[in-house]
């Protein structure tokens, strides 16, 4: 099973929300469902040009390895570099190990998908994904 359309939408809507009431530089998210593919995704007024790539990648990314991207970036970066060169290599660059992807679960533990958000800082895009993910209730896993 993955992710739903209707679910993914009431994530994305959910994650505008957050952005808007914070006063947060213009997001873009993606939703991809749990073999990579793009469920849904929209881009704010206003944010850059390479952001859906970034939200984009930032997800894929986590599916990739089955982790955060919060993970890549502050483990995998750090003990074993050249990993990561590697996967960006094989993935043709659509791997992004900074955060802001995190992956979705039920209740139950199924992976059903990941959120990818870009625009602010990697803290808030990951804040605005896990809260997001927990409001439409689901679990955002950040391991």
């Amino acid at each position: 099973m993955s992710i739903a359309l209707e679910a993914a939408n009431k994530i994305i809507s959910q994650a505008l929300k957050i952005a808007r009431e914070r006063s947060l530089s213009p997001i873009t998210i993606c939703v991809l469902d749990r073999g990579g593919h793009l469920v849904s995704a929209q881009r704010e007024d206003e944010s850059a040009i390479l952001r859906f790539e970034i939200a984009f990648g930032k997800a894929w990314a986590s599916l990739g390895v089955g982790h955060s991207s919060r993970f890549l970036q502050d483990k995998l970066a750090v003990q074993r570099p050249r990993f990561l060169d590697a996967m960006a290599t094989a993935s043709g660059g659509r791997f992004i190990p900074v955060a802001g992807g995190v992956l979705v679960r039920q209740s139950d533990g199924t992976l059903i998908g990941a959120v990818g958000v870009t625009g602010d800082s990697a803290d808030n895009d990951e804040m605005i994904a896990v809260a997001a993910i927990e409001h439409c209730g689901f679990q955002a896993d950040l391991s």
